[in-house]
């Protein structure tokens, strides 16, 4: 029985599965649209120095700039196509009464509005997935039809990326999660200069670290969510975001339990943060990130002339094919996540 034509329906459930994106508004909360096809930043190399001594008779001396390396990135395209097929709009529409309140044209526009949202939930995700392993690895891997995989590496220092060894991991006897933790903050800030509060834990490292006895007698377990700044807005941004969980405070360290996932091209369930994995950043000022890993989402230009060659977090256009009669839609987008300040991150497995 086609449930669609003919059937009963007592309630439309919608399915849990929006896409987070809790990583990209508290990490990447800045927009950086590039007017050409290529998306260039500079990395930052600043180094914390004194003003030079000098006698008040001799010549100042000459202090060099600090340090950056400017780089830049053509990224590959991001593209979802649908087709709608002449058919559809005859048969009823999800959550539609029974024998049908809509004209054809009017499901038909449903429809396109429907595959718009799921287009922007796909391209979120992706978004959210770069975000999570740029914060993960200081790096981010592109691939695709035809585009080789290419690594943009920001080349953020590899004291930053640990695994705890045998004698050291969290649950071994004797070890302080807690002194851990200050030791990973003060690491990210002597290679950045930034002051790390932000911890964010899969669910599998949280249950290890609660059930330290000094966190069970520090932390301050909070009912609601609220970090200042973080952006909670509808669909486009903060989409999702109740699979973040803000568990409490230890210090001026904010504790969050992360998980969200994706299925890969291979139809196998990847998670964004991996189990007995942390990552440790440093958020900077609230909204703009000044002073933290300084986070942005580039976008290069679209090269499609009904676009206007403009720069976008993305472009959709649709239209009509004349034989066979069908609908297309297609959404564009040339998407990277930034770390200005790589070595603002740090990613740690406390257990494998």
């Amino acid at each position: 029985m086609d449930i669609f034509q003919t059937a009963f329906l007592h309630r439309v459930v919608e399915a849990l599965d929006q896409p987070s994106s809790f990583l990209l508004d508290t990490f990447f909360p800045k927009d950086q649209k590039s007017q050409t096809a290529e998306i260039y930043f500079d990395v930052l190399d600043n180094k914390p120095r004194l003003t030079p001594f000098v006698h008040p008779s001799r010549p100042a001396p000459v202090v060099s700039n600090h340090g950056y390396f400017a780089k830049s990135f053509r990224p590959a395209y991001v593209k979802d196509k649908r087709i709608f097929n002449p058919d559809a709009p005859l048969r009823r529409s999800v959550g539609e009464q029974i024998g049908g309140s809509m004209s054809p044209m009017q499901r038909r526009e449903a429809q396109v509005a429907e595959a718009l949202v799921d287009q922007l939930e796909m391209l979120t995700r992706r978004e959210e997935a770069m975000a999570a392993e740029a914060l993960l690895t200081g790096k981010v891997t592109v691939k695709g039809d035809g585009y080789p995989e290419t690594v943009v590496d920001f080349q953020r220092d590899p004291a930053l990326t640990v695994t705890l060894g045998s004698g050291a991991q969290w649950g071994d006897s004797g070890v302080k999660p807690l002194d851990d933790l200050e030791n990973f903050a003060a690491t990210i800030q002597d290679k950045s200069g930034s002051v790390a509060k932000t911890v964010v834990m899969s669910p599998a490292t949280w249950k290890i670290f609660r059930q330290d006895q000094d966190v069970k007698t520090l932390l301050d377990r909070r009912a609601y969510m609220n970090i200042e700044g973080l952006n909670v807005e509808p669909i486009v941004r903060g989409q999702g975001n109740e699979k973040a969980r803000n568990v409490g405070t230890i210090g001026d360290f904010d504790i969050w339990v992360y998980q969200d996932f994706y299925i890969d091209d291979a139809d196998v369930k990847q998670k964004l943060i991996p189990d007995n994995t942390l990552i440790i950043a440093a958020r900077g000022a609230p909204g703009t990130g000044k002073g933290g890993l300084e986070g942005v989402r580039g976008y290069g230009v679209i090269l499609d002339e009904k676009s206007g060659y403009k720069s976008d977090r993305y472009f959709v256009k649709s239209w009509p094919e004349e034989d066979p009669p069908v609908r297309m839609m297609l959404l564009q987008s040339a998407p990277l996540t930034v770390p200005y300040r790589p070595n603002a991150s740090m990613r740690v497995t406390v257990k494998t």
